[in-house]
This record gives structure tokens, sequence and C-alpha cells, in this order.
């Protein structure tokens, strides 16, 4: 298989970013993780806000139900977004992407709730959450393939992990804000504007990081690239199958970890204040770890620092979560939590970095952007149902860690069958 090469973007933005650019273009991928948690923190109190009904449990599947509507259109925003940032740079499909994902995640916030507007309520909230969901989709492909065109080559993994490592400073910033906000207000003062405070503390950075990106150089040669005239697809379509499998395997992992407090309050039976705290811990172990990944796959490869993390989570994952099931404590929660979440740190941001370098500049955002919506969309869309179905179908607490377990095999498999992309100097390093 073909790798494509980096050497070809332009020279200033080579030499490095300061680190507010940095910031304002990983600011996304934090925004759209954010989002995510505070909505699912807060699903009952926005279900009663725009589905109010007698039955609770309907109120809460119709908020939970908006929620996923999100998931259906990341593939499209991935595709629409992400041949912006191949045809017209990265620059311009960054700014839509988070423009579109600011005005989504601020229109939620502030629509009305179904007893002042009717029906027009529960449209407006399924409409901005499409509409954030399209923006986050194409979100992920410009920014990465940013990251790693505007790093030298002797840190394009640690510049890549930083998509991971925002990521999970969002989920920690969130868990935070949703324990803070579940102890100081009282539940009617949730239901009628709390959530919408949580939502709107993560949409301060908004402006900030637009105008920041409006001053960053572009890292998409102008000129157009050189092809043959039969150009092969054969090789981008391995690489985008192999990226599907990657990201699938670790998006399983990711929301079994965020599944976490669900399954500490409904299977453990852990009181939820404490529960709330497996959020916090997985965040800040992620937030250290991930670039540690970045700086180890920059020394050692992407290959090695992909598959021995990934090794060592599928034989841990069993015991953790017998450890989880024996002891039905918070202890045992944040100690299993822990240890997968900086198992699956080690290992994730060397896949996205791989995949990125393994695409050709002139359909990196495009494809990168919809392998990685679709590997969402599928797998992070179905995660906690499935999980959820599995232990109500067996009764077994252990389930989750059987099903983990089958897709970190998976991970493995097509870890060991993808092309080493390190640069030369990296692998010449690795050989010494």
């Amino acid at each position: 298989m073909a790798v494509a090469t980096l050497d070809d973007v332009e020279a200033p933005a080579r030499a490095g970013l300061p680190l507010r650019h940095v910031a304002a273009v990983a600011a996304g991928n934090a925004l759209g993780f954010y989002d995510f948690l505070t909505y699912a923190f807060f699903a009952v109190q926005i279900g009663h806000t725009f589905f109010p009904s007698r039955d609770p449990a309907s109120s809460l599947l119709l908020s939970l139900a908006t929620f996923g509507a999100g998931f259906f259109t990341r593939p499209l925003g991935g595709i629409v977004i992400g041949i912006l940032g191949d045809r017209k740079g990265r620059k311009p499909a960054m700014f839509v992407s988070f423009s579109l994902m600011g005005a989504a995640i601020v229109g939620l916030a502030l629509t009305p709730s179904y007893r002042a507007i009717g029906v027009a309520a529960p449209i407006l909230a399924i409409s901005f959450r499409l509409l954030q969901g399209f923006a986050l989709g194409g979100e992920v492909g410009p920014t990465t393939a940013y990251l790693i065109e505007a790093a030298h080559e002797r840190n394009r993994g640690l510049f890549g992990s930083l998509q991971y490592a925002t990521q999970d400073l969002a989920i920690l910033c969130a868990g935070l804000v949703g324990v803070a906000l579940a102890n100081i207000l009282d539940a009617s003062a949730l239901d009628a504007w709390g959530w919408r405070i949580a939502f709107l503390i993560g949409t301060a950075i908004v402006p900030f990081a637009l105008l920041i990106r409006r001053q960053l150089p572009e890292t998409l040669d102008a000129r157009p690239p050189v092809r043959k005239a039969r150009e092969p697809w054969r090789p981008h379509l391995r690489v985008a199958l192999f990226g599907l499998l990657l990201l699938g395997s670790g998006t399983i992992a990711s929301y079994v970890l965020i599944y976490m407090t669900t399954y500490a309050t409904t299977t453990l039976h852990i009181a939820s204040n404490y529960a709330f705290g497996a959020t916090v811990v997985g965040g800040f172990c992620g937030v250290c770890f991930d670039p540690v990944s970045g700086w180890l796959s920059d020394r050692f490869g992407r290959k090695p620092v992909m598959m021995v993390p990934w090794a060592l989570l599928f034989f841990a994952v069993l015991p953790v979560f017998m450890l989880m099931a024996h002891f039905r404590s918070a202890g045992a929660l944040y100690a299993a939590t822990a240890a997968m979440q900086i198992l699956v740190s080690l290992g994730s941001p060397a896949v996205v970095t791989a995949i990125t370098e393994a695409l050709p500049p002139h359909i990196r955002s495009a494809a990168l952007s919809t392998i990685y919506a679709v590997a969402i969309s599928t797998f992070g869309g179905t995660t906690q149902f499935v999980i959820t179905w599995l232990i109500a179908r067996t009764g077994n607490p252990l389930a989750p860690a059987w099903y983990l377990m089958g897709a970190i095999v998976v991970g493995l498999v097509t870890m060991f069958a993808f092309e080493e992309t390190a640069p030369a100097a990296v692998l010449s390093r690795r050989g010494r």
C-alpha cells in the first residue's frame, strides 16, 4: 500500500504553530464532546423541557432519540465539509464547521420550552441537534489534517494526539460542570434553566476560537495535485476500510468508558453522585496520557504504540469488570475506569495519526472526516444500546467486557495488517 507523504504542504505552516493557534484548531473537538456529555448528563431535564409526558420513561426516550439524531447527519457533514477542506483549504472548512457547531449549541440552549411555544420546541431541538451533528462530522477531518500537516515530521504524532486530548479535556470539564450544577441546584432549577447554563458555559469559547481561526496559515497546497491519468483507488479504499475498523474498535472502547457512569448506577447500584466521578476520572487520565501516546509514536513509530496498549487492554478488561462486579464500590469503579482509560489513551491517538498520514493530501480532509463520522455514527450510536441489551438479556454484569474484548481483537488484527506510516526519521531512530 503506497503511503502518501506530507512533505508537499506549504512551508510556512510547517515552521510551527503558536500555542493559541493549536488551541483554536482543537477547540472544535472539545466543544463537540462537551456538548455530547452535557446532553447525556441532562437528558432527563431536556426531556422535561421539550417532550413533557405523564410517563417519565417516554419523555426520556424522546430526549435520547433527539440526542441520537445528531449521529445521522455526521457522515453527511463529513462529506460536505471534508470536501470543502480539500478544495478550498483546511482553514475555511474549520471556520464553517465551528461556526455551525456554535450556532447549533447556542440555539438548543436558548430554545423555549414546549409549554412556551408548543410543538415548535421539539422541532427546533431536533433541528439544532441535526445541525450540530452535521457540523461535528465535518470538523474532525480538516482539523486533524491541519494539525498533522502543520507539524514538523518529528512532532506529527504529538500534534495528532491533541484531537483526543481535547476530547478528554471536554469530558473532564463536562463532568465537573455536571456534578457542580447537580449539587448546587435543586431539581426544579435544573429543569427550568440549569441545563441551559451548562451548554452556554461550553459555547463561551466560540467567539475566541473563531477569531483565532481566521488568523491561521493554510496548510493545503494551493497548487493542483499532480496525478496520474488513472490514479489507483484500491490503496485509498484499503486505507478507508482499515481506518473504519480501527476507529470503530476505538470508538467502542471510548463509548464503553463513557457508559461507566450509567453502568455504575443501573448495574452496580452505586449512588449517582459517586458514579459521576467515573467521568471525571476518565477525562483526567485521558488528558494526561493522550499526549504521551503521540510523543511515543513520534519516537517508536505508530504501529507499536497502537498495538502494545491495545494488547494489554485485551487482557485487562475482564479482570477490571470482575473487580467492579465483586466490590460494587466507588473505589473499584474509579480504579477500573482509570486502568482502561490509560490504556485506551496510550493506543488511540497513534491510530488517527497513522490514518491521516496514509491518505493523500487532495482527499485527506474528506476521507478522514467520512471515515471518522461513519465509525462514530455506527459504533458510537449503538455501543451503549448494545451493552444495555446484553446485560438485560444475559443478566451478566460482565457482558460489556466480552463486547469490548471482541472489538479489541478486531482492532489488533487491523493494526497488524496496517502499514507503518511514521516518517523515515522516526523509523531510523527506532532501529538504532
